[in-house]
């Protein structure tokens, strides 16, 4: 069973977040990194407005076999300097893609995604850097192993918005029938909406079987006051949503891009609409190869696409609640549990 129900239950990983300060920021960093040797890595981009680096890299046609660390970011294109921070890091513990005789000479390859949240703090160059990304691949570090991950708005989700609400970062793990842990990270900053309009019930509640309707008095004045909200702020042109699934399955880069091809239909049950040209929606991939899948079985992989699908369906139902409401220079954005009365 699932220790802290989040991507820390496979066993090697490790989170860390990190904001940007200051009155007027309203953004972060978050690293996910990897035991030690790395792991396998795969990618899956279906957003028509990616903000990414380094994810070519990741193809299983090309030559890099395991990498150290995953970086998410807010700051859109711009927060992907993050990941440079990252990169030193690294370097400075001899991780990364070996090039030269000499233990020191490495390249570490550090694929890296953004959401869009700039200005929503009320300052348009406020954005993650280097430092952001050094301080939230440390906090990763300095955590222990199994370490419970902080969620809501944190990291790269502290200026994550889904639809008019406040989104931010969601955990979530399982440990399916032979055995294997699949787990889920994501930042939900997504163009479309979590709140079926009909019901103001989370569309991602409806495939967790505890589905929870508010009160119909309490979601129209819901959607009143989110329509009031619509005129006195300024929409984002931009959105994302990024997910990491890890699983301690043994999978080749073919089979771990399958299951980060498959994890996007998580997002697909719980924000509606999904994959849109203003969206980036990235799903990162993990695999520390600790647990072998069953031998001979060519279906063996099945249990872990549907397992991560799943996972990171209830993590973005989990970043939604676990958000808090934002006031500020950028905008005013209720959290859904503020909205519904839920707080």
């Amino acid at each position: 069973m699932a220790i802290n129900d989040a991507l820390t239950d496979v066993a090697g990983l490790r989170v860390g977040h990190a904001r940007v300060t200051g009155a007027r920021a309203l953004t972060g960093t978050t690293v996910v990194l990897a035991p030690q040797g790395g792991v396998v890595a795969a990618v899956d981009v279906r957003g028509g407005g990616p903000a990414t680096r380094e994810t070519d890299a990741l193809d299983p046609r090309n030559i890099v076999q395991r990498i150290d660390a995953i970086v998410l970011t807010g700051g859109s294109a711009y927060g992907l300097d993050a990941a440079s921070g990252v990169m030193a890091w690294l370097e400075e513990r001899r991780r990364g893609v070996r090039v030269g005789p000499d233990p020191s000479q490495v390249v570490p390859v550090v694929p890296a995604a953004g959401v869009f949240d700039l200005g929503r703090g009320g300052d348009w160059r406020i954005r993650p850097d280097a430092e952001t990304g050094r301080a939230a691949v440390e906090a990763a570090a300095f955590t222990a192993s199994g370490a419970p991950v902080a969620e809501g708005s944190v990291g790269a989700g502290t200026g994550a918005l889904v639809g008019p609400l406040k989104g931010g970062v969601g955990t979530a793990s399982t440990v399916v029938e032979s055995g294997v842990t699949v787990a889920a990270l994501v930042v939900a900053n997504a163009a479309g909406s979590a709140v079926d309009p009909l019901t103001g019930a989370l569309y991602g509640r409806y495939f967790s079987g505890r589905t929870e309707y508010p009160k119909p008095e309490v979601h129209v004045a819901a959607q009143l006051r989110l329509a009031e909200l619509r005129e006195r702020n300024t929409p984002a042109p931009l959105n994302t949503t990024l997910a990491v699934v890890a699983t301690d399955a043994e999978l080749s880069r073919a089979q771990a891009q399958k299951l980060a091809g498959t994890a996007h239909d998580g997002i697909a049950r719980a924000v509606r609409p999904v994959h849109l040209l203003n969206d980036g929606d990235t799903v990162f991939a993990l695999s520390t190869g600790r647990r072998p899948l069953a031998e001979g079985d060519p279906l063996a992989l099945n249990e872990l696409l549907a397992a991560g699908a799943d996972v990171v369906t209830r993590a973005i139902v989990r970043a939604v609640e676990a958000a808090k409401s934002v006031r500020g220079p950028g905008g005013t954005f209720p959290s859904y549990n503020e909205l519904y009365g839920l707080d």
